[in-house]
């Protein structure tokens, strides 16, 4: 109970400045909390402005929450067996960390044009854009928890008799998980920050899509309703992960 209230204190307090700073200012640039609801409540049901946005928040949730996921499992598909490889072997962290240190800091942003000229306006491009976003934590952090492996836990698996073949499987990989999910819980969160750059790639329905067509109307209302609903499905995505690693990480005082 106490954890709950506490979490919703500062929200509670930024709506409250928000509409003390907004109210009875009539045409705002930025509209007060109670137009934001309704707009919310158009965009998920329809009914009220009748517009080409009402009733459409689905669809458009749909469609990004498709393309984040799509596009996280591509690059945990890819980061995952990278990082182990460049934490474990020495001939593949001097072969390939280097590229990937020199291209991490580039933002997905630099990447946009390159991709519509590879992969053409719509959904590819998009896709390529949120799997960039999501690719790097992943990589960094699956390094970062293979290179942290305690060498007395080599030491011990082989007192007890683990052959060498043995080791990785039975001593990196449940040692490094911690940081393998740390690493899922950030790709995560940056695919859904990546996907309103990805969706400025020409696609038609998504919450990016909504966000910069409703920019170019100027309609603020919208564009806050979209942000909220993007934040929200952030929120749960990040919650659903570290609801999978409190379960496989049982046995980890600091994940149980």
């Amino acid at each position: 109970m106490r954890k709950s209230v506490l979490a919703a204190l500062v929200p509670t307090m930024l709506l409250l400045f928000w509409w003390l700073g907004t109210r009875g200012q009539a045409y705002a640039l930025i509209p007060p909390p109670y137009d934001v609801a309704e707009t919310m409540v158009d965009l998920a049901i329809g009914g009220i402005n009748d517009d080409a946005f009402s009733g459409m928040l689905l669809t458009h949730l749909l469609a990004s929450t498709g393309r984040v996921y799509g596009a996280f499992v591509l690059a945990a598909a890819l980061a995952l067996p990278l990082g182990l490889l460049i934490g474990r072997l020495e001939f593949a962290r001097a072969l390939l960390d280097p590229m990937f240190q020199m291209l991490r800091p580039v933002p997905v942003t630099a990447w946009l044009p390159l991709s519509m000229i590879v992969f053409g306006l719509g959904p590819r491009s998009a896709f390529f854009l949120v799997a960039l976003g999501a690719f790097y934590p992943i990589l960094v952090n699956t390094i970062f928890g293979v290179r942290s492996v305690e060498p007395r836990l080599f030491e011990a698996a082989a007192m007890l008799g683990t052959k060498p073949a043995a080791m990785f499987p039975r001593v990196v990989l449940p040692a490094a998980l911690p940081g393998i999910f740390t690493g899922l819980r950030l790709g995560l969160g940056f695919a859904w920050v990546v996907i309103v750059v990805g969706e400025m790639t020409g696609v038609q329905t998504g919450l990016g899509a909504m966000i910069m067509d409703a920019r170019q109307l100027s309609r603020t209302e919208i564009v806050i309703a979209g942000m909220v609903v993007i934040g929200a499905a952030g929120y749960l995505s990040d919650r659903a992960v570290q609801a999978l690693g409190r379960r496989l990480l049982r046995w980890n005082p600091q994940h149980g």
